[in-house]
């Protein structure tokens, strides 16, 4: 029988990346694609995908959501806020166990120095919680927790949301620039590689490497903040610097406001003192050659990445 491939919420960044990849691989028959908006996911339906409505903040939703699924891709629920973070996860997780599902694959985050479970990042928090849950169910599904490295694409997010098409003279953040720094990686790049596990999964559940593991899917090199900043001042053509300023005065910056705010709660405090601090530790920066391995190919240098995208 053929194994059926889910993933939710399929229509976002990730998840859109992740099934675009799929599709390439395996026929539409075999995705089954939920999400908030399944109006989204109309081409792959016509294409012969099973498309279905689910939303993280409508947990009776997800009680059938993953019916006839044996893999599916759980992408996180895209908050930096904790206790409901990680209690959505939890329900979806068991949402799958009761459906049947056989393994999960789960979209963490490239913090905590690689494999480890200790990290100051206030971000980390669920991710840690959700494959610390996702380990206790071992004796009735198996797992698979893919830190995706942070997003080339992310800059504007710890660059104190810098505007290439505005571009400010100096970026002001808690932090000298100065490394252990970013190993940056293109968000397609992490979505190819990750259908790349599904499908070997799929094919090969027995002899599957990454059963009950934690993997770190890290861009080729570790690029300091002052690197990266000169990298993105080079493409848009304007020197570019960073001046490193206290907490208080980054969560007083006009271009903050409500950058860092989840159901009327700032937590640009929490922000901007743990996942710059998690930078200083190094969580950022450890360079592991997985990507390369499963892609089959060297990374996309940040660089390209970069130029492509604003230059």
């Amino acid at each position: 029988m053929v194994a059926k491939i889910g993933v939710f919420p399929a229509a976002g960044g990730l998840g859109t990346s992740i099934v675009n990849h799929l599709s390439k691989q395996v026929p539409a028959s075999q995705l089954v694609l939920i999400a908030r908006k399944p109006e989204n996911l109309a081409k792959l339906q016509e294409s012969g995908a099973t498309v279905r409505h689910a939303d993280y903040d409508q947990p009776s939703t997800l009680d059938a959501a993953f019916n006839g699924v044996d893999v599916l891709m759980l992408v996180s629920y895209a908050s930096i806020e904790i206790e409901y973070r990680v209690k959505s996860h939890r329900l979806a997780i068991d949402a799958a166990i009761k459906s049947g599902v056989k393994h999960i694959f789960y979209s963490s985050l490239g913090f905590a120095s690689g494999l480890s479970d200790k990290t100051v990042a206030h971000v980390m928090g669920a991710h840690i919680a959700t494959e610390k849950y996702l380990s206790l169910q071992q004796n009735k599904i198996s797992y698979t927790s893919i830190r995706e490295g942070l997003y080339s694409e992310s800059f504007p997010i710890y660059t104190a949301w810098f505007d290439p098409e505005n571009p400010a003279d100096e970026i002001t953040i808690p932090h000298s620039g100065h490394g252990p720094g970013v190993a940056w990686v293109k968000r397609d790049e992490l979505g190819e590689a990750t259908a790349n596990l599904i499908v070997s999964h799929v094919n090969d559940p027995a002899n599957f490497q990454y059963r009950n593991q934690v993997v770190l899917l890290s861009g080729p090199r570790e690029i300091s903040l002052a690197e990266t900043v000169d990298i993105i001042g080079r493409a848009i053509g304007k020197s570019l610097t960073i001046r490193e300023i206290s907490v208080d005065e980054y969560v007083r910056l006009p271009q903050i406001g409500d950058k860092h705010t989840y159901k009327g709660v700032d937590y640009s405090r929490e922000w901007a003192t743990t996942a710059w601090q998690a930078f200083k530790n190094g969580e950022t920066a450890v360079v592991s050659p997985v990507l390369g391995e499963i892609l089959g190919r060297a990374p996309e240098p940040y660089e390209k990445t970069i130029k492509e995208l604003i230059g």
